[in-house]
C-alpha cells in the first residue's frame, strides 16, 4: 500500500512497502523541496517503490539524490532513479569508505553483511561538513562506515543512527562501535529540534533518544564485561546471556553487535580476544 506524508512544510516521506524486523515497516525515503527538490534514501529496488517515487515527483525536475548509507534497503535504487530523472547520486562514498582501521581489518575475515551494497558508486562525493542545496553533511559512521547524516534547516535526516524505533545494528566488518558511540555525541551537540530517520516514525525530543541509545549501549557493554567475569566466552554465549530478552531470531543480528562490542572493549584494553578476533574466538576481560 502506498504510504506518503507531509510531516513538514517542503518534506515528503514516501514509505517503501519492505516492512521486516529490521527495517520497520518500510525504508522512509525523503523529498525535500527548497530552491530545488533533493531525494535521500531512495530505498530498495522495487517497482512499487519506484512507481510511487515517480509519481510524487510528478515531472518536477530533481536536483540531486543523496544516499545516507549503502545497505540495500537505502541505496539499491539509486540507478534506476537517476537514469529516469538526470539526477546524480551524492554519498560520503561506496559500501567500504569511511571504515575505521579496526573494521577495515576485519575484510575478507569476516562476511559483509548481507544488506551490505557492494556495487553502490555515488556518482559525487560527499565529505564531512560539505554542502549539497539545502543540507550540510555530517560524516557518521558505526552502522556503516560511509554513513553521513543531513542538517537541515534545524532539524538532520539521521539514517540508520538515530531511530525512535529500535537501536541501531552496528556489525562489523561495516560497522564499528567506537565510531557509533562518537557519532551519537556529535548528533547530540547539533542540538536538532527534530531528527528524520531511515525507518519509523520521526523523532521529536532527538536529545532524549539519543540519550536513551547512548545509555543502552553502555548499559549492553557492562553486561558484556560482567559476562566475561565468568570466564573466557565466545560471541555465541555472551549473545545468549546478553541478549536474553531479545527474541531468538533477531540473535544473529545481536551477535554482530556484540562482536563490535568486544572490539570496542579491545580498543579500550578492558577485553581481548584469545586468537584472531572471530565470532567463534573466546575472549577474556582485562
Amino acid at each position: 500500500m502506498l504510504h506518503v506524508t507531509t510531516p513538514a512544510p517542503g518534506l515528503t516521506c514516501v514509505r517503501a512497502p519492505n516492512p521486516s524486523p529490521l527495517t520497520a515497516e518500510g525504508t522512509n525515503t525523503w523529498l525535500v523541496e527548497e530552491d530545488d527538490l533533493s531525494l535521500i534514501d531512495p530505498g530498495p529496488d522495487l517497482p512499487a517503490h519506484l512507481a510511487a517515487l515517480m509519481a510524487a515527483l510528478a515531472g518536477r525536475p530533481l536536483a540531486r539524490i543523496v544516499v545516507t548509507h549503502a545497505h540495500m534497503d537505502h541505496s539499491a535504487l539509486a540507478p534506476r532513479l537517476s537514469a529516469l530523472t538526470g539526477a546524480p547520486v551524492l554519498a560520503f562514498g561506496d559500501a567500504r569508505a569511511g571504515r575505521s582501521p579496526r573494521a577495515a581489518a576485519l575484510d575478507g575475515v569476516l562476511p559483509e553483511g548481507e544488506g551490505c551494497n557492494l556495487a553502490f558508486r555515488p556518482d559525487a562525493l560527499l565529505a564531512d561538513g560539505a554542502s549539497a542545496g539545502p543540507f550540510r553533511a555530517l560524516h557518521t559512521p558505526g552502522h556503516m562506515g560511509n554513513h553521513i547524516a543531513l542538517v537541515w534547516r534545524d532539524t538532520v535526516f539521521t539514517g540508520d543512527t538515530v531511530m525512535g524505533w529500535a537501536t541501531s545494528i552496528v556489525a562489523p566488518p561495516e560497522g564499528d562501535m567506537g565510531q557509533y558511540m562518537d557519532s551519537l555525541a556529535r548528533l547530540a551537540a547539533l542540538g536538532a529540534s527534530t531528527a528524520w530517520p531511515g525507518h519509523g516514525a520521526p523523532v521529536t525530543d532527538p536529545a532524549a533518544r539519543i540519550a536513551a541509545l547512548t545509555a543502552h549501549r553502555r548499559t549492553r557493554e557492562a553486561a558484556i564485561l560482567q559476562a566475561l567475569a565468568f570466564g573466557p566466552q565466545d560471541v555465541p554465549a555472551l549473545t545468549a546471556r546478553v541478549y536474553a530478552d531479545t527474541s531468538p531470531h533477531l540473535h544473529a543480528a545481536a551477535a554482530r553487535n556484540v562482536l563490535a562490542h568486544l572490539l570496542d572493549l579491545e580498543r579500550q584494553m578492558l577485553a581481548t580476544p584469545l586468537g584472531p578476533p572471530h565470532p567463534e574466538t573466546p575472549w577474556v576481560r582485562l
